[in-house]
């Protein structure tokens, strides 16, 4: 029997009540509407991580990944669908083990740090109150917590004002570094930085990554909007639209053969060092509203390619994520309608 992920969701779901302006409260009170105001932020998604592997979650922005991440971390209760760790429910009322398995990096390190604690209890405060630090151990185990993000003993008595945003980066993950995680959800951990900044941070994600059979065992869920980022660093990627995964496949495999046209229009308006000239193509349109979502396909309504499928199936009918290649699967009725209209094979003769 095969062993269990180290993470799967399946079918999970995120919904929020949210209160309207008096402007469509006044509206909804003259069209006679009651049901409440419902934000799906996550709609049905299925996630499968494998221990040691990074996972690229990628998207415009309030397309819900954050959120997911949310999910994973056990800062939000799925609405519904089920989660797992190691084969074993994950539900709110988390085991000790299953908190500390997974940690999670915020978008702001100077935000995500308490500005009125110092590094040495920033990093100590979790290891030392989970009991996997001695007290009297605190200080030289969290030197050496530092020293793993490139930072060293110089840094315990500061603030976190005291440090550049890169800096902040580092003691932030030397924070989750510190209790022994074996996932790390990385929620845009690199986008309040600067370039050359980013480049030292995700230097250091690779070089924990690359010790992920050893001593540190890390498994990555990184969210971005950067295509460019999850390429350097992932080993699958995820593309979500309006809180659903609308294709998965391997990095090299999904940036050579996109096969979902939100996928394609994605990459064709990444930036390249090629000389050759090219004609970005916009997407058409705004992304719909997550409080009311379109029916069917939710990205239809700016799909170049929608009225290629006939009755339109697109606006009617969820597609799902079928298999397309070798571990890569894409939610599009284009790929029913291609297959359908594939010749048949030749009949062997004998």
């Amino acid at each position: 029997m095969s062993e269990a992920p180290l993470l799967e969701l399946r079918d999970v779901a995120k919904r929020f009540a949210i209160r309207p302006d008096l402007a469509t409260r006044i509206a909804d009170r003259l069209r006679r509407r009651h049901d409440p105001h419902v934000v799906h932020a996550v709609d049905g998604v299925d996630l499968a991580i494998e221990r040691g592997e990074v996972v690229g979650l990628v998207g415009e922005s309030g397309c819900g990944k954050s959120t997911l991440g949310r999910i994973v971390a056990g800062l939000h209760a799925p609405s519904a669908g089920t989660c797992a760790w190691r084969g074993a429910p994950l539900t709110a009322a988390r085991t000790r083990t299953q908190r500390l398995a997974i940690q999670m990096l915020f978008q702001d390190p100077y935000a995500s740090l308490n500005p009125r604690m110092r590094v040495i209890d920033l990093i100590s405060e979790a290891p030392v109150a989970h009991g996997l630090w001695p007290r009297g151990d605190a200080h030289r185990r969290t030197v050496a917590t530092l020293e793993q993000v490139g930072l060293d003993a110089s840094a315990l008595p500061r603030y976190p004002h005291q440090f550049s945003g890169g800096q902040r980066a580092r003691v932030g993950i030397a924070r989750a570094l510190a209790v022994g995680p074996e996932l790390l959800v990385c929620d845009e951990a690199v986008a309040a930085l600067d370039v050359s900044t980013q480049a030292q941070v995700l230097n250091l994600f690779m070089d924990l990554r690359d010790q992920a059979s050893t001593a540190l065992g890390l498994t990555y869920l990184f969210i971005s909007h950067d295509l460019g980022v999850v390429r350097h660093l992932s080993d699958r990627v995820l593309i979500m639209y309006l809180g659903r995964i609308v294709e998965s496949a391997p990095t090299a495999r999904l940036f050579a053969a996109p096969n979902h046209p939100y996928t394609r229009a994605l990459l064709a308006q990444t930036p390249t060092l090629e000389a050759t000239k090219r004609t970005f193509a916009v997407i058409e349109g705004e992304i719909p509203s997550p409080s009311s979502p379109p029916t069917g396909c939710h990205f239809h309504p700016r799909c170049p390619r929608a009225q290629d499928v006939p009755d339109r199936r697109c606006s009617r009918e969820r597609p799902l994520l079928k298999v397309v290649g070798r571990g890569h699967r894409s939610a599009c009725h284009l790929n029913d309608r291609e297959v359908a209209t594939a010749p048949e094979p030749p009949t062997p003769q004998g």
